[in-house]
């Protein structure tokens, strides 16, 4: 086996078990000798697995970040969904109802809405639609069960990477403790080989 190591591959399909969004598991070093059989082999095997942490902790910040995002665009749906819904319940009476409407984070006016067939949807983008009250209900209730269900995948996805570094940090461990090992056995081997030499030169 070359210097270089036993690689674990984090890429490879059909290959690497991986949790259903297709994040590779990591290895789980139960015999250091799988990985490594010289002391050569250490270092480049120890990188490799350190290459895999970055990996991980990569991925694990950006689902940090997803979850951020979702964390402020659900109650923001929530919201919405909310309004469309009171609006739906005021269809068929005739007087306006009395609101304060946000004009900035700050900002409020008084406003009067009249009972209403539709109403007007951010997407995103600068983009604003119109949509039918009951049309809108839809829509909205579909876009709050896809971002709580990513919501939970991100949670479910954090708690797996970091599993997995963990998995990574005890097999580095487990790597640089045979290292030590097979350092102390080669000193060992080193006197008891001086030591013969020694004997043979005294002996004649």
């Amino acid at each position: 086996m070359s210097a270089e190591g036993k690689k674990p591959e984090m890429a490879v399909k059909d290959a690497t078990p991986s949790n259903p969004r297709g994040i590779p598991k990591a290895p789980f070093v139960d015999k250091v000798e799988d990985y490594v059989t010289t002391r050569e082999e250490v270092e480049p095997t120890m990188r490799n697995f350190q290459e895999m942490i970055s990996k991980y902790q990569f991925m694990e910040l950006n689902l940090q970040k997803r979850m951020a995002g979702l964390n402020d665009k659900i109650p923001d749906i929530q919201k919405t969904l909310d309004s469309v819904r009171f609006l739906k319940l005021r269809q068929g009476e005739d007087e306006p109802i009395e609101t304060t409407f946000e004009l900035n984070d700050t900002l409020y006016s008084k406003a009067k809405i009249p009972p209403t067939e539709e109403v007007y949807i951010w997407l995103g983008a600068n983009v604003m639609l119109s949509y039918p009250v009951d049309e809108a209900e839809t829509l909205l209730e579909s876009k709050l069960s896809t971002a709580k269900t990513s919501l939970s995948n991100c949670e479910e996805d954090l708690d797996f990477l970091r599993e997995q570094i963990t998995t990574m940090e005890v097999a580095i461990a487990r790597v640089y403790n045979w290292e030590v090992v097979q350092k102390r056995k080669d000193k060992e081997e080193g006197k008891d080989i001086k030591k013969e030499k020694d004997e043979g030169k005294a002996g004649s």
